[in-house]
């Protein structure tokens, strides 16, 4: 949101709230009305306030037809897309990117120096995928040789399995376990 949008937003909520604060108070009799009229009235008196108050009001009312008709979301239809869409002659396929972070999360799982993963896949416009993986790994592991390997083979999956460029695999070690080896990872070590 830009930083005009916000301002005009934040203005506009806190008017609409002290007009709501003020009726209520004005209903439950806490305060009598003409008090508020007189309170109100004394500032309405000039002209000069008086143009600063229809200003002030037809900004507001610019602001309530822009936040009731127009989008107000990133400006980027790209960024929530479900996944992509490819098309050949024979039709058309959408590959999801939850398919996607499975992927990624079948090649990690058949590492044994690995143990949890968190997998997050973005796309850009062009269909290159970018893939960022949060892992728990073993406290014997080479870290580094692991995550070279990790990022290999997952670029290497997707693209034999979805035929789509893997931009960058971004791997985050999130902490070092003890991992004992479960029985249905092979035994790739680095």
């Amino acid at each position: 949101m830009k930083i005009f949008e916000k301002f005009a937003l934040i203005l506009f909520c806190n008017i609409v709230l002290i007009i709501s604060v003020l009726l209520c108070v004005m209903i439950f009799g806490w305060v009598d009305i003409r008090t508020i009229g007189n309170v109100i009235g004394g500032w309405l008196v000039g002209e000069t306030s008086s143009k600063i108050i229809l200003g002030v009001c037809a900004l507001l009312i610019i602001i309530a037809i822009k936040c009731i008709f127009f989008d107000r979301g990133s400006g980027d239809p790209m960024r929530d897309r479900p996944g992509v869409l490819l098309q050949n002659e024979n039709g058309k396929l959408l590959i999801s990117k939850d398919t996607l972070e499975n992927l990624v999360n079948s090649v990690t799982n058949e590492y044994k120096d690995t143990k949890d993963i968190t997998t997050k896949v973005e796309l850009d416009k062009d269909n290159n995928v970018n893939v960022l993986a949060t892992i728990v790994v073993s406290n014997d592991s080479t870290i580094k040789d692991l995550s070279l390997n990790l990022q290999k083979e997952i670029k290497d999956r997707i693209k034999r399995a979805t035929d789509l460029e893997v931009k960058e695999v971004n791997i985050r070690v999130k902490n070092t376990v003890d991992v004992k080896p479960v029985e249905n990872k092979t035994e790739k070590k680095v």
